[in-house]
């Protein structure tokens, strides 16, 4: 994870979309604050003490960062919903002013959007270190300590990786039938298929995800990764046979790599490949801190919905899946098919 957070918005957005992390952060802090509307909030001048900084510079990190710290559960109280507060609030707003008739609050997520932000206050430097701690510890937590293989917690794998295994075998069928060449074909068309849908082949990947020799690559990725690798290896099988038949004997392996060239251009296709970029750059950034720098212009933040995929209550190793007699009994009516 990078450690700047003051520079990097979707470092920033992965912690605070990270509900495990913000939880833990909660308990550790024990910051203070009034329950207002279901969650805990600070106002302006709690904030400014808690950062030891003054009004201007808030109003400055308001003015400049207004749409994420919005995003980010900051609002301004008018009317009913400001007069309710100062009810919860029991008189703790003396020094925002009884009259004022507008009154921005915090709540504890936009606290530390704004800790993340803030470049001259000591205390949010602090704040910052613990933060990368605690996400560090929530990740080892809930990973079993093992993010290599955090793509396997995705219940939606398991299925993934089985379809995925048919159409392999469709494609090197394909590639025995239909294409000249020899036993290294196989490994070089494969590399082709990877650099078309994330810009690397397999060594490459291997080095950036710091795989063993022995690691199987295809174990690491993501389900929506398979699923179009899988779309990709069934639909070059069926071109290569087709264009084969066309032409009335197996294909050269030039004649092979412009049908892989024209899958990835295809209309059909991109879509999908910037989907899959997308998410393979930004999880593994997030996840596994590894950085795809050919991918770099696709990562995002990594949205609230990953992270209970990948570590809330219904990931589960695959240990643990393929223990499951209903994921078993899945498996066994696709193998009956």
């Amino acid at each position: 994870m990078a450690q700047n957070l003051t520079e990097s918005s979707h470092d920033r957005q992965n912690i605070l979309n990270n509900r495990y992390a913000l939880q833990q952060a909660e308990q550790r802090m024990e910051p203070g604050g009034t329950f207002y509307d279901g969650e805990l909030v600070f106002t302006k001048q709690q904030v400014m003490t808690l950062f030891e900084i003054g009004d201007a510079t808030i109003e400055r990190y308001l003015a400049s960062h207004d749409d994420e710290l919005k995003s980010n559960g900051y609002q301004v109280l008018r009317g009913i919903k400001l007069k309710e507060f100062k009810d919860l609030a029991f008189g703790t707003l003396i020094n925002e002013g009884t009259k004022t008739s507008v009154l921005g609050i915090f709540s504890f997520r936009a606290v530390l959007n704004l800790g993340m932000l803030l470049t001259e206050s000591e205390p949010a430097r602090i704040l910052r270190s613990h933060l990368l701690d605690i996400v560090l510890d929530v990740m080892a937590e809930k990973s079993g300590g093992h993010t290599k293989y955090i793509n396997q917690r995705d219940e939606n794998f398991l299925l993934a990786s089985f379809q995925e295994d048919n159409y392999r075998q469709l494609f090197t069928d394909a590639l025995d039938n239909y294409v000249e060449g020899n036993k290294w074909k196989y490994g070089n068309f494969t590399n082709l298929i990877y650099q078309s849908i994330f810009k690397e082949n397999a060594t490459e990947y291997k080095k950036i995800l710091k795989l063993a020799k022995k690691d199987k690559i295809r174990e690491t990725m993501y389900s929506e990764v398979l699923t179009l690798i899988a779309s990709f290896e069934s639909g070059i099988a069926h071109e290569f046979e087709a264009s084969s038949k066309r032409k009335g004997g197996k294909l050269t392996q030039r004649e092979a790599k412009e049908l892989i060239s024209g899958f990835e251009s295809h209309p059909l296709f991109k879509p999908l490949i910037t989907d899959a970029r997308t998410k393979m750059a930004s999880r593994d950034l997030c996840f596994r801190d590894a950085l795809h720098e050919k991918l770099e212009a696709y990562i995002q933040a990594v949205p609230e919905a990953d992270f209970e995929k990948f570590l809330g209550e219904k990931s589960r190793s695959l240990e643990e899946q393929l223990s499951d007699p209903e994921t078993l009994a899945v498996f066994k009516r696709l193998k009956d098919r």
